[in-house]
Parts: structure tokens; sequence; C-alpha cells
């Protein structure tokens, strides 16, 4: 990934605050026909390995399933908040528009779960996304035919990091009546998380 020194992530934490905020990511992979990718819920244990280890599962009949466990490097990228940044909004028009933007990318080769690890992986995020609901649903409710079957059907693997680059591009280095003009915009509009951002990344 393209990072602009200026662009670069403050902080490990930030880095790691983007993929639990916006764990639904995309991985991508190559192999004999090309490109592949996969829409997934990830997790990031940040206890194991040198730059934390991420937990997934997918669909076995998803082609890319075959790829898990072997040597293939895999990247998955974490997109954050993002929004369109018009010049109309500042007083000052004779500047091109861009796009600013939070985006982790991390890089790694997988190992394949064994039955009771992805029993595990499953459970670990059931019990994360279901934590906010006052009627949580947990793997119990299932029968353990259900369960099997369940087993049966999905490839549940980690990935240690080996790289992992963040990019938060968030107008840096422009003029500060742009940045305040685009930070209230961007928070008139309803994109608060990118405007604290914005507020954090530009000292304001």
């Amino acid at each position: 990934m393209y990072v602009r020194a200026s662009h670069r992530p403050r902080s490990v934490a930030d880095v790691i605050r983007v993929m639990n905020e916006h764990m639904f990511a995309t991985m991508v992979s190559h192999g004999p026909d090309g490109a592949i990718a996969s829409h997934l819920p990830f997790m990031i244990d940040e206890s194991r390995g040198e730059q934390g280890t991420l937990l997934a599962h997918m669909a076995r009949a998803n082609p890319q399933s075959a790829v898990i466990g072997t040597d293939a490097e895999l990247l998955v990228m974490f997109l954050g908040p993002h929004a369109y940044i018009s010049p109309s909004w500042y007083e000052d028009r004779a500047t091109a528009p861009t796009w600013d933007y939070v985006a982790v990318h991390c890089h790694g080769r997988s190992r394949r779960h064994s039955d009771e690890e992805a029993l595990q992986n499953i459970e670990r995020l059931v019990n994360l996304v279901e934590q906010p609901s006052p009627k949580r649903w947990s793997i119990d409710d299932l029968t353990p035919a259900d369960v099997q079957a369940l087993l049966r059907n999905v490839v549940s693997f980690e990935i240690p990091v080996t790289r992992m680059e963040g990019k938060f591009k968030l107008n840096q280095g422009d003029k500060p009546e742009r940045i305040a003009a685009a930070i209230s915009q961007l928070e008139q509009q309803g994109d608060e998380k990118l405007a604290a951002y914005m507020r954090r990344y530009n000292d304001v």
C-alpha cells in the first residue's frame, strides 16, 4: 500500500482500533486462476505473534478455502471511516477534490484449525458480536448434530501477521482553514468518526 510519511499511523493502538471497529474485512489471495477475494469478519489476537494473529472462518464451499493452510500469502484489508472531500466546502475553491480514509493492510500465511480450535474460534466470534444483544445467541443453542454439521461446512483458520500497514489520509499538510471546514462539514453530515481522526491527525 502506498503510504506517504505524513499518512503513517501515529501508534500501533490506532491501527488495532481500526481493525477492532471495522472487523468485516476483505481477504485477497492469488492462485492458478488469478486473484480471489472473500469478505469475512476477522478478530485480532494481539497476544499472539510479534504483530498479532488474525482469526476467521469461511464456508468450505468457498474456492478460496483451498489456499488455507498452504504457503500462499494472504492480504487482509480493513477499511475504516472514509468520505469524499469536496472543494465546495472551502472559501477558496481552487483545489482538487479528494477522498479521505483510514485503512489497514495485514499480510501473512494461514494455518488451518482443527475441529476443536474451529469451535473455539467460532464461539469467540459469536460471543463478541452477540455481546450487545439482550437475548444473546450462543453455540449452546445448537444440538450436537448441528455443531458437527457446522464444522463440516466451514474452514476455520488463523493468520500470524508478518507485515502490517496503516494509512491515515486525513488532509495532513492542508491549510488550517480547509482542515477546519472539512471537519465541520463531516460532523454535519454524520461522519463523526472520520472527523475525529482528522482532528487527531492534524492536532486540531
